[in-house]
């Protein structure tokens, strides 16, 4: 699905709360595991962004790809929002030019809303790393939410059944998802 020079924008924001030594493991397994697969990321802070959407998007365009792995969500979605990702991927996505992936944290900011995923998700770190509220809205690319980590061997298994019932109470739209499970969204129809 990758063409090009196969180059992905490696985004780490949903672990803006992480020590700097487990922010940089984690940077280090990522670009290797991307490398096994045969693209080149390089990690694209979206704080270095904020209030520079265009500066943002020139970079963004030099990439093939995003790849965007879990964390929390509030907290990435903040970072998406600031910097002006959010409005820039839409727009590339829709013109084809440039493939979204990730998993957890990366799929949810997806969804049309987060509520529901504060259940996994803590939201107090946008408070404390921003200064600011959640954002409860959604990139609204995905027509429904998503329950990451269903039946996995994840330490936030047991509590996905919480977010399902309130997907359920709540009757918003929803996929479970397992570790390893992918949805891929061509011309607008996932499957």
């Amino acid at each position: 699905m990758i063409y090009g020079n196969k180059r992905a924008a490696l985004i780490l924001n949903a672990r803006d709360y992480f020590s700097s030594d487990d922010r940089e493991a984690g940077r280090i397994e990522q670009i290797e595991d991307l490398k096994k697969i045969g693209i080149t990321s390089t990690e694209l802070d979206l704080r270095d962004y904020f209030g520079k959407q265009n500066e943002l998007e020139k970079e963004l365009e030099q990439f093939d790809a995003v790849w965007i792995p879990g964390g929390n969500s509030f907290l990435l979605r903040y970072a998406m929002r600031e910097s002006g990702f959010d409005e820039i991927i839409k727009k590339l996505l829709s013109e084809d030019k440039i493939i979204y992936g990730g998993y957890s944290a990366g799929i949810v900011v997806l969804c049309e809303t987060l509520h529901g995923i504060e259940i996994v998700d803590d939201i107090k770190y946008v408070k404390e790393i921003y200064d600011s509220e959640p954002n409860w809205e959604g990139l609204g690319i995905l027509p429904y939410s998503i329950a990451p980590h269903y039946k996995s061997n994840h330490p936030e298994s047991e509590l996905i059944d919480k977010v399902i019932d309130y997907f359920v109470k709540e009757k918003i739209p929803y996929r479970t998802l397992k570790d390893g499970e992918t949805i891929i969204v061509n011309n607008n129809i996932s499957s």
